[in-house]
């Protein structure tokens, strides 16, 4: 049996959030093309860098109630491994 990730029961709403996401990076190229106002430009960059880190929270979330979880009730290793994953992520979360 295949492993089932911890955002799946999420999955459509994550693609609906990247597809939205998507069409602000492409209004962002948009914008620069068209020569708009930096100020303009930087406010869509701020939107957009908001929606990606909702994304990425929701993506933790899901990763610690599930991945982190299932490995907690395998075994001490496994468990270990996950938290130091989990770390991971938050630390590169925190540095973006």
């Amino acid at each position: 049996m295949a492993h089932e990730h911890g955002y799946i029961s999420r999955k459509d709403d994550y693609l609906t959030r990247l597809r939205r996401i998507e069409g602000q990076a492409r209004g962002l190229q948009r914008m620069v093309d068209e020569e708009k106002y930096c100020i303009d430009i930087l406010t869509q960059v701020s939107a957009m860098t908001k929606a990606l880190h909702a994304v990425s929270i929701g993506l933790l979330e899901d990763h610690m109630n599930h991945c982190v979880v299932d490995a907690a009730r395998a075994g001490d290793e496994e468990a270990r491994e996950k938290v130091a994953e989990a770390t991971e992520a938050i630390a590169r979360l925190v540095r973006s």
